[in-house]
């Protein structure tokens, strides 16, 4: 279906000569993974009774947590193109309610930008639908690989679609430079995460994945006999030294990608450049689908290599990301430089959990990755939202400074959304109560406070790590989380108790044709429910969770469960 989608939409940018078809072409997408999330569903009824199928000769796996976590990506992929998939902002005319009105009037202009934004750039991207059916293409085999050669075809199929989006804006300096940091330094992670695989092959003759384990296992357990040949005795040990260095390479190529500390250098300059739309897809999308591989390669091989784990080195890499996260995250004044340091934050939890390897860490590891996606998602769709919700407000200036011209003190439509720096945010309370009070339930599911769905996570992670003696490491993550709610309170001290630079203006909006929108007040336009109904949906998931923890609570369970017992 999705291939099937790819080429549907590969046909269509073809023949079409209007760019603004982009906001159709993403409609379409929605409905292509929609249609693929029903058909996964279906799948899954047979995977909880034979628990894994092998797909075309053993290439690739489906099981439980991969075709969950696919769904998953693919619900977050659909919040994600939802917001250009319809106009920001709507009208209410008093005196066009009615049908017949309706059906017999043009209401809107074709040149109307101020309102409506139908001419904003995001909708005049007709490539971008099909980029993200790419990327969303490279993940969903990449969750599944279970072939070294599978493994890096989805790498870089999803990274060059990353690279794509990253310069979507053509005409953007920064998000131009951003985009070549991000495929120069993208490129040499996947270098090494190709000498990792070739040093991997090299020692074991074998590019499948349950190929290598079985024989990783054979040798490092001297079974059938090898114990009583005298040639062979140091074949295990040296064998398990190429494979333990192997296996560390390709995860210092994988922990690039997902931006973990000592790695994470290129993250906030990058966030920080490209447009927020796309900056929501690479900080969420981006490294679900690599943190289930490393799940795939810290369960089976921690099976057979007794000696020495290398998940050491992604608990040294959990540990800096936890102080570097935190620590840095405090002298930021940008507002997505600051998430790109939480977000260092956050998957330092995440490769905790993924370090410990135990059946309560491993349900912590999955319930954190769904938990972080939500609340990392209801961010950034509020950020790009309050950038709509300034239309018809202008900054305070000086009466001595009056002369200025007025468009400067509008407050326009640039790319996607005006927010960058954290003092924009100066006194919003009191222009949009309800978007600031979903903002703070989010920072404060951030931090940790309970009863909000980001505690939950935490309590989890903490958990499984004293359990399991990691008891630094607990005390490490615990002042490091108190650390990081430093900048977060920043966020809503700026918000709730701050004067507002801005006064509200309830002009008539001027328009460049004589449509019927010229006739309307600053006053009755409005944030679109498609962008409302989205944080409405998420906030209250993040805030209710404590009534219904159940269900994911229990999927998470069966995973874990079903990973360790199959």
């Amino acid at each position: 279906m999705l291939f099937s989608g790819i080429l549907l939409l590969l046909i269509s940018n073809a023949v079409t000569f209007r760019r603004d078809k982009s906001i159709l072409f993403a409609r379409l997408t929605i409905l292509i993974l929609t249609n693929c999330s029903i058909l996964l569903y279906t799948i899954l009824t047979f995977t909880f009774l034979s628990k894994s199928i092998s797909l075309f000769g053993g290439l690739v796996y489906c099981k439980i947590h991969t075709l969950v976590f696919t769904l998953f990506i693919f619900a977050l992929t659909i919040f994600i193109l939802s917001l250009s998939s319809f106009y920001p902002r709507k009208v209410w005319h008093e005196e066009s309610a009615s049908m017949s009105h309706v059906v017999s009037t043009k209401l809107y202009g074709t040149e109307n930008t101020t309102v409506l934004n139908k001419m904003g750039e995001q909708f005049r991207i007709i490539e971008y639908p099909l980029i993200i059916l790419f990327v969303i293409t490279g993940s969903t085999f990449l969750i599944a690989s279970s072939d070294l050669v599978t493994i890096f075809l989805a790498i870089e199929l999803q990274s060059y679609g990353l690279y794509l989006l990253s310069t979507i804006y053509r005409n953007s300096e920064l998000s131009t430079n951003a985009g070549l940091t991000y495929f120069l330094l993208g490129g040499l992670s996947s270098c090494i995460i190709l000498l990792g695989q070739s040093l991997l092959y090299i020692n074991s003759g074998n590019t499948n994945l349950d190929g290598i384990y079985i024989i990783n296992s054979i040798l490092v357990n001297n079974v059938d006999g090898l114990e009583n040949t005298t040639s062979i005795t140091n074949i295990p040990n040296i064998y398990q030294y190429y494979i333990q260095l192997s296996f560390v390479i390709m995860s210092v190529g994988l922990l690039f990608k997902i931006s973990s500390a000592p790695f994470h250098f290129w993250s906030p300059d990058v966030y920080d450049a490209i447009p927020t739309i796309v900056t929501t897809f690479v900080a969420i999308i981006a490294k679900i689908s690599i943190l289930i591989l490393l799940l795939e390669f810290i369960y089976y091989t921690s099976i057979t290599m007794l000696d020495y784990s290398w998940k050491s080195n992604l608990l040294l890499s959990s540990s800096l990301s936890l102080i570097i996260g935190s620590v840095l995250g405090l002298t930021q004044f940008r507002i997505k430089r600051l998430f790109a340091y939480s977000t260092i934050s956050h998957i330092g939890f995440i490769l905790l959990a993924l370090s410990i390897n135990s059946i309560e860490s491993i349900q912590a590891f999955f319930f954190y990755i769904m938990q972080y996606s939500v609340s990392n998602l209801n961010a950034f769709i509020i950020l790009i939202t309050i950038g709509y919700s300034f239309l018809g407000w202008k900054k305070d200036i000086q009466e001595n400074t009056s002369n200025q011209d007025h468009s400067e003190k509008q407050l326009k439509d640039k790319n996607l959304s005006p927010i960058q720096l954290i003092h924009q945010l100066k006194g919003y309370f009191y222009m949009n109560p309800l978007l600031s009070i979903s903002l703070a339930i989010t920072l404060f599911s951030f931090i940790g406070v309970p009863p909000l769905l980001g505690f939950f996570a935490k309590q989890m992670i903490l958990s499984a790590a004293l359990d399991n003696g990691y008891v630094f490491m607990s005390l490490l993550a615990i002042l490091t989380s108190v650390i990081s709610a430093v900048y977060y309170l920043v966020v809503i001290q700026v918000i709730f108790f701050e004067k507002p630079e801005y006064t509200k203006e309830n002009n008539k909006v001027e328009n460049r044709d004589n449509s019927l929108i010229s006739n309307t007040s600053t006053s009755t336009i409005t944030l679109s429910s498609s962008l409302t109904g989205k944080i409405s949906i998420l906030t209250l998931t993040i805030l209710l969770f404590i009534f219904l923890p159940k269900e994911i609570l229990g999927l998470t369970n069966i995973m874990s469960m079903l990973l360790f017992y199959n």
